[in-house]
């Protein structure tokens, strides 16, 4: 079956619909929701029962890059400052160092037992280098993982930063590849212009972003997400025009912008996590189409020793190398070499030698494949037990949650507080985004004239207002009072 206009909408929808109920009941089995997505795309594919033909390297192609600029930047927003801070060299030096050395690890091996070049092997190498963003999301999420220390954030930062490194490697030795006359030197300038560009412009452009939103006033609350979105591929698409690396862009400006005051931030967040929700499981699917499980046979013994050299030697020799010089416990270590996720990135990268047309692009292109699905069943599905036997997991705590923390969605407000705004307090006429409140704290309801307002980042404070204000703990409260720059209350000390 081709696809055309007249049935994309109805296979389209119907393959979504597949993906999303196999996922609903795929965790009972130990099974990532990933792999049942990429699955669902083979069997649909004109080797499976769908019998779809889709052999587009270049649509599929698109549909990543799209796909990953909501993955990451969504990976973005969702990532707290606060957490990462303790861990922000860690994850840096994995998320390039640590690429790095396993693209370097993975090519010289492939160059020793193939008749692969040096460069077609680093060429190979670097595609699978990187964690993938939306395995480690999904997976650690999804699985609730409570690990100790400073792991999980680690994790993530990691996946999240590390797509631009692997990309630039992939670009720049597909260059190499393509141009055997060149050095390897000459790559060099090319990785400075990509991370200093990207990571100026990613900065700029996510306060240019904060700017736009909150001071653009638009009638509706659901046109946010949107502008968002424009924003977004302004980014990317300005960053990779002006020679910069606009993957790198997209995270730390979804960075920047997750630990700021938004108007309307939470619905942009829920926004963000259901579009980079659909962009996994389009991507996979897409992904799942394109390959042709007869092409993978033939390489099924080069891509098992590939695959267990990256998981068992490359993944672990490039997190000591990285983290040698950071104090942290071996069976840390450990763990971490073993969250070494590859998914749908690798895949999306493995479609550049297809486009270039160098001679070995298709046998690249299964092995990468190969790669990515052991990686996710192997690895993916053992997360929680070598967590266990590493004795880095935490036990689970079972905790209900009661529908009013439910409705808030900020974690346990245990205290209120009904402060008075006096009529010379700076913050009136101000908005309340522009107040700076602590993230522990919420503004649940407004007294004014005898009558409660539901406030949102854009109400102005005005002068008598009383605020029902529901905060954490006692030093959010102290937040909430430097804040509005009054003196915390005489009775501050006393349990609601």
């Amino acid at each position: 079956m081709d696809i055309t206009t007249e049935n994309v909408l109805l296979i389209g929808s119907l393959l979504l619909l597949i993906s999303i109920l196999a996922g609903k009941t795929s965790y009972k089995f130990g099974v990532p929701t990933l792999i049942l997505f990429l699955s669902v795309g083979m069997l649909a594919g004109s080797e499976g029962i769908g019998g779809i033909h889709f052999d587009d390297p270049q649509l599929a192609q698109f549909i990543g890059i799209v796909s990953l600029n909501f993955i990451l930047f969504s990976g973005g927003l969702d990532t707290n400052w606060r957490s990462i801070k303790p861990v922000l060299w860690h994850g840096i030096s994995l998320s390039t160092l640590g690429v790095l050395f396993t693209a370097l690890a993975v090519g010289t091996f492939v160059w020793a037992i193939t008749d692969f070049t040096f460069y077609e092997g680093l060429l190979l190498g670097s595609i699978v280098s990187s964690t993938d963003a939306a395995a480690v999301f999904s997976i650690l999420r999804s699985k609730n993982l409570a690990l100790k220390a400073n792991i999980r954030p680690t994790l993530e930062l990691e996946s999240g930063s590390n797509d631009p490194m692997a990309y630039f490697l992939t670009i720049a030795f597909l260059g190499l590849v393509v141009n055997q006359d060149k050095e390897l030197i000459s790559i060099l300038p090319l990785f400075l212009q990509q991370i200093l560009i990207g990571a100026a412009l990613g900065f700029l452009f996510g306060k240019l972003s904060k700017i736009i939103i909150n001071r653009i006033t638009l009638d509706f609350e659901g046109l946010y997400p949107v502008l968002a979105i424009a924003l977004m591929f302004v980014t990317f698409s300005a960053t990779d025009r002006l020679g910069g690396n606009g993957f790198l862009a997209v995270y730390l400006s979804g960075v920047y912008l997750g630990n700021r005051d938004l108007i309307h931030k939470k619905t942009i967040i829920r926004f963000y996590d259901g579009l980079a929700w659909l962009m996994q499981i389009v991507l996979f699917l897409t992904l799942g189409l394109l390959v042709f499980p007869s092409d993978i046979v033939p390489i099924l013994g080069l891509g098992v020793l590939v695959s267990g050299f990256l998981i068992l030697v490359a993944r672990p020799l490039a997190v000591w190398l990285s983290l040698s010089p950071f104090k942290m416990k071996t069976r840390r270590r450990w763990y971490l070499s073993w969250v070494g996720l590859r998914g749908a990135v690798p895949i999306v990268f493995a479609t550049y030698p297809l486009l270039a047309g160098i001679e070995k692009a298709h046998m690249i292109f299964n092995i990468v494949f190969f790669v990515s699905l052991t990686s996710v069943i192997v690895q993916g599905t053992t997360l929680s037990v070598v967590a266990k036997w590493l004795h880095v997991a935490l036990p689970k705590k079972v905790k209900k949650v009661s529908p009013v923390d439910a409705f808030l969605n900020d974690g346990t407000k245990s205290l209120i507080r009904e402060i008075t705004i006096p009529p010379d307090n700076f913050s009136v006429g101000k908005r309340i985004v522009d107040l700076h409140f602590p993230r522990k704290a919420i503004i649940a309801m407004i007294s004014r004239n005898g009558k409660f307002l539901t406030p949102n980042g854009t109400t102005q404070i005005e002068a008598d207002d009383t605020l029902v204000i529901l905060v954490e703990d006692k030093q959010s409260v102290e937040s909430v009072y430097e804040s509005l720059q009054l003196h915390p209350d005489p009775d501050f000390g006393e349990e609601d």
